[in-house]
């Protein structure tokens, strides 16, 4: 009959009507962020086109001679990229990948082929294991094992007494989905000296590394110096477009690249990326300390505000952030919480939170909180007075 929809037609439609109001609710989120006056971060992906291309040619022309030719397959640019990266981590060699994820696949492959083990050891909050849509088994046929699922990195014990041999050992510092968690510097050490004991290689998942020198009180050289290889992001912390490095050895180099080109990696060019990486070593890089200072401030103030608002439970983790960036944990509907953040940025300009998620029991929701170069003009006074004006807009009761 004309008219008359069929099951499988109407699920279709009311599918695609909840992708477009998904769609339209995250356009609304990307305007309200980046339209805000007051904000401990930029928003991921903020700004136009047009702004991005013309702060690139602006902090670009002061990191790089811009005169020269674009790169071709990995050379020019992108190879002063990896030179740099190279010489701040204290490796001999790094290749520039498109992302982490490639990256740390060919890394644990590479390795895998080496160590004549198919085994890799690692958390399961890590990232290869939460969001690569189990690349490591289904692409490169390795197999993970646990030391530990508690929320945090595995100790020297729990490594040394894994029942079964392994490979690798995979460590990600900081441990994002545990709410950038590190271990202390003599923890890290014993864990790495388990890990050789069991005649194992160490690759660290240094997505966030580079802010994790002032709680370990190391430096990147030394911090690297205890790993056989590392992965950094370019995005992530320094604020690049995209785009990830491999440091190592100049033999784990050499492999690395042909398994990059095999995986597809190989771009024709990729020098805004290597650009905006040169960018955010040269500005980012040197104030992260700042920010993993005032980090500690504004966790402070939240919790001190939450306290006095009376709020029935809450969770500021870890307690003192090891990091610019730590979890707040709330009792409210995740989807309650979003809109009263959405609300603050489109009504008073201010951005304390973004994106609230359920996790943990029912009831409770968590989202992430990262102070950059804009946080670190707020006061506890700022924090507080944000504070009250958010939970203002939750429902009563």
């Amino acid at each position: 009959m004309i008219g008359h929809m069929t099951a499988d037609e109407e699920t279709e439609g009311t599918d695609e009507a909840r992708e477009e109001s998904a769609g339209e609710r995250r356009e609304r989120w990307f305007a309200a962020w980046s339209a805000a006056r007051l904000r401990l971060a930029d928003a991921p992906a903020s700004g136009t086109l047009a702004g991005r291309l013309a702060r690139l040619l602006e902090e670009g022309a002061e990191v790089h001679d811009l005169d020269v030719r674009p790169d071709l397959y990995g050379d020019g640019i992108v190879a002063e990229l990896e030179e740099r990266t190279a010489d701040l981590l204290g490796t001999e060699a790094a290749a520039f990948f498109p992302t982490g994820t490639m990256a740390q696949q060919v890394a644990l492959r590479c390795w895998a082929d080496r160590t004549g083990s198919t085994t890799v050891a690692l958390h399961p909050l890590s990232h290869p294991e939460r969001h690569e849509r189990h690349a490591l088994t289904q692409l490169t046929g390795l197999r993970p094992v646990h030391p530990t699922t508690e929320p945090r990195m595995p100790s020297a014990e729990e490594v040394w007494t894994l029942p079964e041999p392994f490979g690798a050992l995979l460590l990600e510092l900081p441990l994002r989905d545990a709410g950038f968690v590190l271990p202390t510097w003599d923890e890290l050490v014993e864990t790495v000296g388990a890990a050789r004991e069991r005649e194992a290689v160490v690759h660290l998942d240094g997505a966030r590394l580079w802010e994790c020198t002032p709680h370990f009180g190391r430096t990147l050289p030394e911090i690297v110096g205890l790993a056989d290889s590392v992965y950094v992001s370019y995005y992530k912390s320094l604020g690049g477009l995209s785009g990830a490095a491999l440091a190592g050895s100049s033999s784990l180099m050499e492999e690395a690249r042909a398994w990059r080109h095999r995986y597809g990696g190989q771009v024709f060019q990729q020098w805004p990326a290597a650009l905006s990486a040169l960018v955010g070593l040269e500005r980012e890089l040197p104030r992260l300390p700042e920010y993993v200072a005032h980090a500690k401030v504004v966790a402070a103030a939240l919790r001190r505000g939450l306290a006095d608002a009376g709020v029935p439970w809450f969770r500021i983790h870890p307690e003192e952030p090891h990091t610019h960036q730590f979890q707040v944990w709330l009792p409210y509907d995740p989807e309650e919480l979003t809109e009263a953040a959405v609300r603050q940025a489109e009504e008073d300009g201010t951005v304390l939170f973004r994106v609230w998620e359920a996790q943990g029991p029912p009831g409770l929701a968590v989202t992430e909180v990262t102070v950059a170069a804009p946080g670190l003009l707020w006061s506890p006074e700022d924090v507080h007075e944000a504070l009250s004006a958010f939970l203002a807009r939750l429902p009563r009761g």
